[in-house]
């Protein structure tokens, strides 16, 4: 393509670019100009913007800026670049300020503002006679120092109010993590999330040299799928299965693979759980006939986490981890691939 800003230097401009680069060592701005002004002059080698980006460790962008400054504007300019103004110093405040900034940032933003801005609180504080002058970058600094987020509102499970329900309960778990471990009754753990699979509309482009894979936005749903996960904290071992839903029978059939499987030969087991409804004694019944139902269950000491407490359970920091590891933001079409990334993870 035919370039728009063309670079002819002088004889003179040529030395001093040459005497530039030899008086100059190492990776300098101005001996890389000075070498890529060089190397595009029109006459001289012509080297195309892009050789000269790969050459010098820059961008083509860079290259196509200092063609342009060195025509339009001057080629002193162009090679030693622009003169920095004065350092403004920074605003520091004081403890006192600090705490009014964030005092102000947790209240209330004024009328007609949905939430409060970096440059709103900057305003605000010059006008509430905070401090005299401030920056919204010195606010952000401050904010971050004390641990203030950017966010209005932070999403988490809140602690249900005190009372002994909650109380009995979450002695009760911790109790039972503090026993130690005993192969004849081990400690199991369990929690399950619902995973919709996601797959995509459009064929991704593979990446490149240049550019990325490319994913279109848009995707559809396809069906339904439900994380099944079961540990033992203190035997360090950990199982994650797939299916289609998380009804009573699933759940059921999950666990009695467990207790006639790798729990065969124990008497009983402790299962840690959440209030779930299809996490109940009952839920065999609906999957077994009753005599198997009733054997399964016997088998079982049922260990509840508190009503809006189930973070005590330790599945869920499991769960968590697969979700973040495994998972991700990936989009997985089928259970087939669920089961078989769930399974590698």
């Amino acid at each position: 393509m035919k370039k728009k800003y063309v670079v002819r230097l002088t004889e003179e401009e040529r030395k001093v670019c040459k005497d530039t680069v030899a008086r100059l060592k190492g990776s300098s701005q101005k001996a890389r100009r000075a070498r890529i002004l060089l190397k595009v002059d029109a006459d001289g080698p012509q080297w195309t913007d892009r050789r000269a980006a790969d050459a010098f460790d820059c961008r083509v962008r860079t290259v196509e800026k200092l063609r342009q400054r060195c025509v339009l504007q001057s080629f002193e300019l162009a090679l030693n670049g622009r003169k920095r103004g004065p350092k403004v110093p920074r605003t520091l405040l004081d403890g006192q300020q600090e705490a009014e900034l964030i005092a102000l940032r947790l209240s209330p933003p004024p009328k007609g503002y949905a939430r409060w801005s970096l440059r709103l609180l900057a305003r605000q504080a010059i006008q509430l006679e905070i401090t005299p002058t401030i920056s919204h970058p010195t606010v952000a600094n401050t904010l971050q120092k004390n641990g203030i987020t950017g966010r209005s509102i932070q999403y988490w499970m809140l602690p249900a109010p005190r009372n002994g329900e909650f109380a009995a309960c979450m002695e009760n778990v911790l109790a039972t993590y503090a026993r130690p471990h005993n192969p004849e009754q081990p400690v199991i753990c369990m929690d399950d999330k619902p995973v919709p699979p996601v797959r995509e509309t459009r064929q991704p482009l593979p990446a490149t040299e240049q550019l990325p894979e490319r994913v279109d936005y848009e995707c559809e749903r396809a069906g339904t799928a439900a994380l099944f996960l079961f540990c033992e904290p203190l035997a360090g071992w950990r199982q994650a299965t797939a299916r289609q839903r998380r009804t009573q029978r699933d759940w059921a059939e999950e666990v009695a693979a467990l207790l006639e499987g790798r729990y065969a030969d124990c008497e009983r087991v402790t299962l840690v759980l959440d209030n779930l409804n299809p996490h109940a004694p009952g839920a065999f019944h609906e999957a077994f006939e009753p005599q198997r139902a009733r054997q399964l269950a016997e088998r079982i000491e049922f260990c509840y986490t508190p009503k809006h407490g189930s973070w005590l359970n330790v599945a869920e920091v499991e769960l968590s981890a697969l979700s973040r590891q495994c998972l991700g933001q990936r989009r997985i079409g089928d259970l087939e691939t669920l089961q078989s990334e769930i399974a590698a993870g």
